[in-house]
């Protein structure tokens, strides 16, 4: 059998911000192969799939990877070899069941990933299809034509993700009003660089975080971030709000401390009711259309509140309450949290959870937006496959770094690839096809 799997073998590797991970790769009786590096979030969610750490402080200061690749090359590798590599839920399952805890403790998300989606891309080449189709296949999407994903980009970066810039941890510009990909990329780009300058003109420096996006000290509050987008935008030549949205990610639940959100950069301390209204002030102030991990992960009274105060302007976006988990998802949904979520592959950890999650998500008429990690990416560009496969809204990248750019390459090729078969987001982000 042409598919069935020969070889699964892994090591360590170097991610962005030079911490470890694993690559996996997949051989099958075919000579075909697949290979997939996992990312690293340093900014996660409480509730996302263990990532398995070997805790040795003498190799990388104790987050070295050895124990989830030996996982994967003496326990998953002989469990899966000679399994059919397009049977990917079963493939999948097996590895879960293997590991038996709820958040894939034993043998470790990381590990578990690795090969899923190694598995699915042996299989992909094996039949001959990009990766992106070869999902939509495996899976049965019951999608109709290709929507290709807007970009959003992160450009100014504080929090985790930066020292001595802001609390809350990511502004964004999203490109969303031309009927082009590479046209949004262009777009976007052209305001990251005439950020740049607007911040050079103002004695800010501009040095870069984790994600490629400029992380300045010297800002006056949390909200100065905004208006300097705004600036660069309309200095590059293009309309907020219709060319370029605004798009924020706080990470506020890094800094919630005994009920309060704690804003250092202001002195304050917030309730969450507080936040809400100063989010509320923000969207009737700024052209913010998306709105991400505004409260604390489980914040669960107060999600549908913040939903119902801004949802009908601003695309709620969920990711530390909801983490990929299709369980989170359906009560995010019943109880009306908001109208997006996040998706990163390593929060659930595997291939066939993480399609599932996006489609409970667009089966409520939610929008999915696919995303890097923020302290750890590597040169796979699998996650745009994906959102290629799922029509995302948005794929969420910053726009420097190759690590970064290479998402944005492979976008752009995929849009070539598919010419006349595929439309773009543009405008229409929140209307589900």
């Amino acid at each position: 059998m042409g598919d069935a799997i020969k070889l699964i073998k892994a090591r360590e590797i170097l991610s962005s911000g030079s911490t470890p991970s694993l690559e996996a790769k997949v051989e099958l009786e075919s000579g075909a192969t697949g290979k997939f590096s996992v990312p690293y979030g340093a900014s996660a969610g409480i509730h996302e799939a263990f990532v398995l750490l070997d805790g040795d402080k003498r190799r990388f200061l104790g987050k070295g990877m050895l124990k989830a690749v030996e996982n994967i090359n003496v326990k998953i590798a002989p469990l899966l070899v000679g399994m059919s590599a397009s049977n990917q839920k079963d493939i999948d399952r097996k590895m879960i069941e293997l590991d038996g805890t709820e958040n894939k403790e034993k043998l470790g998300a990381n590990a578990i990933l690795a090969v899923s989606v190694a598995v699915a891309r042996a299989a992909a080449e094996e039949q001959g299809k990009p990766f992106y189709q070869y999902i939509r296949e495996a899976f049965g999407l019951r999608t109709v034509d290709y929507r290709l994903p807007n970009p959003m980009m992160v450009v100014i970066e504080g929090g985790k993700h930066a020292d001595q810039s802001t609390d809350f941890q990511e502004y964004m510009i999203s490109p969303i009003g031309k009927d082009s990909v590479k046209e949004n990329v262009r777009m976007g780009i052209e305001v990251y660089l005439m950020l740049k300058r607007v911040l050079k003109e103002k004695g800010l420096n501009v040095n870069v975080g984790n994600e490629g996006a400029f992380a300045p000290n010297g800002l006056e509050t949390n909200e100065t971030p905004i208006s300097l987008l705004i600036e660069a935008i309309e200095k590059a030549g293009y309309k907020p709000g219709e060319d370029i949205g605004i798009s924020l990610d706080p990470a506020i639940s890094e800094i919630f401390e005994n009920g309060k959100y704690k804003l250092a950069k202001e002195g304050k301390s917030l309730s969450s009711e507080e936040v809400i209204e100063l989010f509320k002030q923000w969207a009737e102030k700024y052209p913010i259309i998306t709105l991400e991990d505004a409260l604390h992960e489980d914040d669960w009274e107060n999600w549908p509140k913040l939903n119902a105060a801004i949802g009908e302007k601003v695309a709620i976006v969920t990711d530390d309450l909801t983490v990929t988990n299709p369980k989170r998802l359906k009560r995010a949904i019943e109880t009306k949290c908001g109208s997006a979520i996040l998706v990163k592959l390593n929060q659930i950890g595997s291939l066939s959870e993480t399609i599932e999650t996006c489609m409970l998500a667009r089966e409520n008429n939610w929008m999915t937006i696919i995303s890097h990690r923020g302290g750890g990416e590597t040169n796979d560009t699998s996650m745009v496959d994906l959102a290629v496969a799922v029509n995302s809204g948005f794929i969420k990248v910053g726009p420097s770094r190759g690590e970064r750019v290479c998402k944005y390459n492979r976008l752009m090729e995929i849009e070539l690839e598919l010419g006349k078969k595929a439309t773009v987001q543009g405008k229409n982000f929140r209307k589900i096809a």
